[in-house]
């Protein structure tokens, strides 16, 4: 039986006061599959149903990330085929995302090592969120033809300033004191003290571990950065934000300006159109609707299997883009990702 349950992708259980989750593929970087979703969805249900269970903390298997996001050739492979799975992944993904914001008791998410895209929606969520040292923690969409999503575009058009803008846009990861200064965690704790700190959650209230075992986490690179990236990211079109950079004669400018110019123009356009409409939005869960909107039509995009293709089925870097330029991304296109899909997560 143990050999069993050692097997299964989420591994939960009781301990003590708290219900334990871990992501259990390490070879994958606990990428999460759909089954992995439901799986965490059953856990949830059970944990919130059970008296003795306090708290939930959820820790990733191995030691190169608590999860590296969605499982993107399956993405890749059924896109190609129409995309009903990964709408019906989406939906279930996203409905997770807002479960875990809502969650009656504490949800302590320990994010350490790589923690993108997916992996941010089942952590950046919770109402603990612990970064360890090695923590490097983005959404990295828009280098494969995607858009932020799972609560992403929230997330980043709530960071201080403009600094969200410029992490999509680029899709550079945070450090973890960036990660704690744009809103996605809330504590460091070193990974010294990381098995002593998630072995006392099971007696103790996540606050008073967390006073025990966090340390300050120093000033953040991004903090020290605001000022250009305010300046350069408030314009209202990438191609005005792309001029910014190149005026600035910054070398952090110009090697933002570099990244953006290797993304989808497509999923450039679309991100920033969805970061602006988010800040207007009343809460998370109308984020993730507009997210699922974006999502569902986005499979429809050449982009979306051309960029996973470039980077994770082939790997030769060199993504053929359509449109290849911003300019030849029309206004009506970017639009067509927010009208109303076919079918609604219910959330709002």
């Amino acid at each position: 039986m143990a050999a069993a349950q050692e097997d299964r992708l989420v591994l939960a259980h009781r301990d003590g006061r708290v219900g334990r989750l871990v992501l259990n593929r390490p070879r994958a970087i606990n990428a999460l599959t759909h089954q992995m979703v439901l799986d965490l969805h059953a856990a949830l249900d059970e944990f919130a149903a059970d008296p003795a269970v306090a708290a939930v903390v959820l820790t990733g298997a191995g030691e190169r990330g608590l999860c590296a996001g969605g499982d993107i050739r399956f993405f890749h492979d059924d896109a190609k085929l129409g995309g009903a799975a990964v709408r019906a992944f989406f939906r279930d993904e996203y409905r997770l995302n807002h479960r875990i914001a809502r969650f009656p008791k504490p949800y302590v998410a320990v994010m350490d090592g790589l923690v993108l895209g997916g992996g941010v929606g089942v952590s950046a969520h919770g109402s603990v969120r612990v970064v360890t040292e090695r923590a490097a923690v983005g959404m990295p969409e828009t280098t494969i033809g995607l858009v932020p999503d799972v609560g992403g575009t929230w997330l980043l058009a709530h960071a201080p300033g403009e600094v969200g803008t410029h992490l999509a846009l680029t899709a550079e990861r945070m450090t973890a004191a960036d990660a704690v200064y744009c809103g996605f965690a809330d504590h460091l704790v070193p990974l010294d003290r990381l098995a002593d700190f998630t072995a006392a959650l099971a007696e103790r209230e996540p606050a008073d571990a967390v006073r025990e075992f966090a340390v300050p986490v120093g000033v953040a690179p991004l903090a020290g950065e605001q000022a250009w990236i305010d300046h350069c990211y408030a314009a209202d079109q990438v191609e005005e934000i792309l001029e910014r950079l190149d005026q600035t004669g910054l070398p952090e400018a110009k090697e933002a300006a570099e990244l953006i110019r290797a993304k989808s123009p497509t999923a450039l356009k679309t991100t920033l159109a969805a970061l602006r409409r988010a800040r207007r939005l009343p809460s998370l869960a109308a984020a993730l609707e507009q997210e699922f909107r974006v999502s569902c039509a986005g499979l429809a995009d050449h982009d979306f299997v051309e960029g996973i293709r470039a980077q994770v089925v082939d790997k030769d870097r060199n993504p053929r883009w359509s449109p290849a330029t911003l300019a030849g991304v029309t206004a009506e296109e970017v639009a067509r990702h927010f009208a109303p899909a076919p079918e609604e997560l219910g959330l709002a």
